[in-house]
């Protein structure tokens, strides 16, 4: 079965065909596409490769109806409009996404896979708010947690280079990239994670907030006059390392702001890589200990500084990396002493391999 996987950003879509050994067959890479452009780049993709038997979509948000990934039907569809507002920026083009695979290849077997799903059965310490019951029970408010996809990768490869199942070991993955979240995988299953009903909680990322005292939103929307919009665009886009360096929100910027003598991008980073390793200790302590940190996403798997900077101050964990390694890895693999415990891994991040073994599991 060669799998489509359609993966659909905020401004990004990427397009993925693997062959029945994950073998990959072609790839494509794409800004953020109007609905009739859309339509004719997908058109031109699948007529480029006529042995797809079936599509895979990274739906991000799936609230509490989508607890797996579902085959996609009239029901389902209907399932998901609803819950567009959850995930503003990424839910409705994953639709427009499916709607228009469906137009181009109307028989065409079609599996949704939710980024939520992986974190849907935490237990109820962890996904549960303090908030009203009534705001619990009428708009389900609770912790959903995302990259799911991802973390559910990393810990499934990290059990493979370290020769030992996912199910046998503690481990913190890491996705850090222009989004950042931490999971705390215990024997396979997420028990815990930083973001929560929305992917704004949790680690100080490229422009979004992080955690912040809601207090604080609520003094300035008063002092400030501002309006719901208007928060959630500066939090949303105008926070994160942008919002303390002041230019950009790319780390790799700000990395070399700072080692020039910026003192905004000092600041800016060593915020960031602060955040990290108390949320790391916060996973550990979800799980009771650690077998394993598995650093992924862009900058996770990019960056020897930051790998080096955030284990450097979790010592007291037992987390250390070797330096030449560090520096030299180019694959995944480990970047600790072999043997250590914990050991400390960098895996590439590969939702599209995920999404293909979901679709394959539902299809076949």
């Amino acid at each position: 079965m060669h799998v489509l996987v359609v993966n659909v950003g905020s401004t990004s879509l990427k397009l993925r065909v693997l062959d029945s050994r994950d073998g990959l067959v072609a790839t494509k890479d794409l800004p953020s596409l109007e609905p009739a452009d859309l339509d004719h780049e997908l058109g031109t993709f699948l007529d480029e490769n006529p042995t797809i038997d079936a599509a895979g979509h990274r739906v991000v948000h799936g609230g509490s109806s989508f607890r797996e990934p579902v085959i996609l039907d009239a029901t389902s569809e209907t399932a998901l409009e609803a819950l567009a507002e959850l995930a503003p920026l990424h839910n409705p083009r994953s639709l427009a996404a499916i709607h228009a695979l469906q137009s181009l290849r109307p028989n065409m077997a079609q599996v949704a896979c939710f980024d939520t799903s992986f974190h849907a059965d935490m237990p109820a310490k962890a996904s549960t708010y303090a908030v009203p019951r009534s705001w619990r029970e009428q708009w389900d408010i609770r912790r959903f947690g995302f990259h799911g996809l991802s973390h559910a990768w990393a810990s499934r490869r990290a059990g493979e280079l370290l020769d030992r199942p996912r199910e046998q070991l503690r481990l913190v993955t890491a996705h850090l990239g222009a989004g950042a979240s931490l999971a705390a995988v215990a024997f396979g299953h997420s028990v815990d994670t930083t973001m929560g009903f929305t992917p704004m909680e949790g680690l100080v990322m490229a422009t979004r907030s992080g955690s912040v005292d809601p207090g604080l939103v609520l003094w300035v929307q008063r002092h400030g006059g501002l309006s719901a919009e208007e928060i959630e665009e500066a939090l949303e886009h105008d926070s994160g390392l942008r919002g303390l360096w002041g230019e950009s929100g790319d780390l790799r910027r700000v990395i070399d702001a700072a080692d020039a003598g910026d003192r905004d991008a000092c600041l800016a980073y060593d915020v960031y890589v602060y955040r990290i390793q108390t949320s790391v200790a916060a996973m550990c302590a979800a799980m009771g200990g650690i077998d394993g940190l598995v650093f992924t996403g862009g900058a996770g798997k990019a960056s020897p500084r930051l790998r080096a900077d955030t284990c450097a101050g979790l010592g007291f964990l037992g987390v250390s990396i070797e330096s030449t390694g560090n520096h030299a890895l180019g694959g995944d693999g480990p970047v600790s002493a072999p043997g250590a415990t914990p050991a400390v891994l960098v895996v590439e991040a590969r939702e599209d391999l995920e999404i293909a073994r979901h679709v394959r599991e539902l299809l076949e």
